[in-house]
């Protein structure tokens, strides 16, 4: 019989740390572009580029950081990784207030917090197996998603009521705090999560490629990888340049733009709510599928808009299919990996998915010359469509449950004929 994960306290300290770090985070994720537009009078081509660095870490150290993080107990890494991440957006008010703002320095920041990003997101991806039992791994990671979606739904919201009654320094202060309580949760969680020796010592360079061959070689995990490789590449785009689409195409003002994030990243509270149901009624495969066809309208749906409704559903649409798909997709991953390579696996995603977000970012900020931002958009939905090219043609299409936990790329639950 599964646990009510509520009523696990180390779930619920992960659970609490997560959420209140996301909720600080989204806030900056408003503040930081608005106040490199209306501080510091950056262009949109600057402000994709914000966005690109601070994923660059992903893609500089995403594959040893997998190999680092099995080597250390998990607890600790999650902890200093929190620490780091508040004193570099520590620095942001403080050079406001000292009349030492620029440019260079919010790059320097965002560099900072994608690396202690990239390290708690791999920590905690393979954390959480060793804090649940097997067969709640789906409940936990959409639990995981779902305070993703409400900081998302919350976070823009407060921020650009922050940054319009305030200011945006004022607005990323409060991150500092989301920081400091995320890491005194974690302090609060018991559960060590000590990775087992690992059966055989390689070196750093063989770990990684160890980890790199079992992404690209099972047959589950490869078309995820592709898909999610694809999709980042234009959300990375859409991400970039939504702030200014919405305030320089759109005319919004900032207040506006946080209530038109908040009600699209509604959409991703509802997916994380559904995507256990969906799945076990339609099952993974198809579920996997759709969800990628529902985030591909939406991406289409953002340069179709012509105000804040229109805008505000088109994420409405991309949140709720994404946050389908990233639970799916990090649960059966999580289930066919063995716990040695769950580091590993989880820093190959991210390198795949968050390392092609600097590239997706910047080439969309030097496409905003000749296609302008619209068409920069339009580009970014022609390639969401295609990123279910691989899953389509793949085993995931045929999957109608999870994997068992600890299967690889053995026997899997197919379709009959029948059924299909």
């Amino acid at each position: 019989m599964r646990r009510n994960l509520w009523r696990v306290p180390d779930y619920r300290n992960l659970w609490l740390s997560h959420s209140v770090s996301l909720v600080g985070t989204q806030v900056s994720v408003l503040a930081f572009p608005l106040m490199a537009l209306l501080l510091l009078d950056a262009s949109a081509t600057e402000v994709s580029m914000l966005s690109a660095v601070e994923f660059l870490p992903s893609l500089l150290l995403g594959l040893p950081a997998g190999a680092w993080v099995e080597r250390l107990p998990r607890r600790p890494v999650l902890i200093a990784s929190d620490v780091v991440r508040a004193v570099a957006m520590a620095s942001v008010p403080l050079a406001y207030a000292l009349d030492l703002l620029n440019l260079p320095l919010l790059f320097v920041v965002a560099f900072v917090i994608g690396l202690g990003t990239i390290f708690f997101d791999v920590a905690q991806l393979s954390y959480l197996p060793s804090l649940v039992d097997e067969d709640e791994l789906t409940d936990g990671n959409a639990k995981l998603e779902g305070a993703r979606s409400v900081a998302q739904l919350a976070g823009p919201t407060a921020g650009g009521f922050l940054v319009q009654l305030f200011s945006a320094p004022v607005a990323i202060a409060l991150d500092v705090f989301s920081y400091v309580a995320s890491a005194v949760f974690l302090l609060r969680v018991r559960g060590r999560g000590v990775p087992p020796e690992p059966i055989e010592q390689l070196s750093l360079r063989g770990e990684i490629a160890e980890g790199v061959r079992f992404v690209f070689g099972h047959p589950l995990v490869r078309p995820l990888a592709l898909c999610a490789l694809a999709a980042d590449l234009a959300f990375a785009a859409v991400l970039a340049l939504q702030v200014p689409y919405a305030a320089d195409t759109l005319h919004l003002h900032s207040g506006f733009i946080g209530i038109a994030l908040a009600v699209g990243s509604a959409g991703g509270l509802v997916g994380a709510a559904v995507s256990g149901w969906v799945s076990e009624r339609f099952g993974s495969g198809r579920t996997v599928l759709v969800s990628i066809v529902v985030f591909s309208a939406g991406a289409a749906i953002v340069p179709l808009s012509g105000g804040a409704i229109g805008f505000a559903a088109g994420l409405f649409v991309v949140y709720l299919g994404v946050v389908v798909f990233n639970v799916l997709q990090t649960t059966i991953c999580q289930s066919v990996t063995p716990e040695r390579l769950l580091g590993r696996m989880n820093a190959t995603l991210r390198f795949i998915s968050w390392g092609s977000v600097p590239l997706g970012a910047a080439v969309g900020g030097l496409l905003v010359g000749p296609l302008g931002v619209r068409g920069v958009l339009w580009v970014a939905a022609g390639v969401c469509a295609l990123s279910v090219l691989p899953p389509l043609f793949s085993r995931i299409r045929t999957l109608t449950d999870d994997p068992e936990p600890g299967a690889e790329a053995g026997p899997l639950p197919l379709e009959t004929e029948g059924a299909a």
